[in-house]
């Protein structure tokens, strides 16, 4: 089983975060590991994305990765900044190679069968299905998923907690990526430590 795989079976949702506020991090990271939710993706849409990587990794169990990332010089930063896993809207060959010669596991992401088969061509078996739901939903995936029996996916983009265990019932699905885990501003800590433990219990 490779680290992503590994990292991919942790929970069955891995929320997918956007933090403005770099106060917001610690407590946020808390209260998802705190609700079973270890695995913590940190876009790296906002200024203080960097920063609240660095923050998140000192909470006790959490594995905290950097999404969003879009080239060789975002990887390297959120490297710098602690990121354990690394996660792409998209999949470049010059990205995937900086990733494989990091030696940090590498989420792309991909949305038909040409992406797929460019992956495996470049020794990649794990993708993230984005946008899962815009690109046609579960439907599209294991339509996808029929000719690449090997190939795992966690797929992200418009998916609830009322969705999620439709999609985790695909064989094919070892997690999902969640943004609904946590609001925006002054992070509520029950409302987030509840939603946590909701999702970690989900199954398809």
């Amino acid at each position: 089983m490779t680290k992503m795989e590994t990292i991919m079976r942790t929970a069955p949702v891995i929320p997918v975060l956007v933090v403005e506020d770099v106060a917001h991090a610690v407590p946020i990271a808390r209260a998802l590991v705190a609700g079973g939710l270890r695995v913590l993706e940190v876009t790296l849409r906002t200024t203080a994305a960097l920063q609240v990587i660095h923050e998140m990794r000192t909470v006790p169990g959490a594995i905290v990765g950097a999404g969003t990332v879009l080239n060789c010089r975002d990887l390297d930063a959120a490297m710098g900044a602690g990121a354990e896993f690394i996660v792409s809207p998209g999949l470049t060959e010059r990205l995937a190679r900086t990733a494989q010669d990091r030696e940090v596991p590498f989420l792309p992401g991909i949305a038909n069968a040409g992406d797929i088969m460019r992956g495996l061509d470049l020794g990649l078996d794990r993708f993230k299905f984005f946008p899962a739901e815009a690109s046609g939903g579960l439907k599209t995936l294991k339509a996808l998923a029929a000719p690449f029996r090997h190939v795992r996916f966690c797929p992200t983009g418009g998916i609830t907690q009322a969705s999620a265990p439709e999609w985790l019932a695909e064989e094919a699905v070892l997690c999902v990526g969640g943004s609904w885990l946590v609001g925006k501003g002054a992070p509520d800590v029950d409302a987030i430590t509840s939603a946590a433990f909701k999702a970690s219990t989900l199954a398809g």
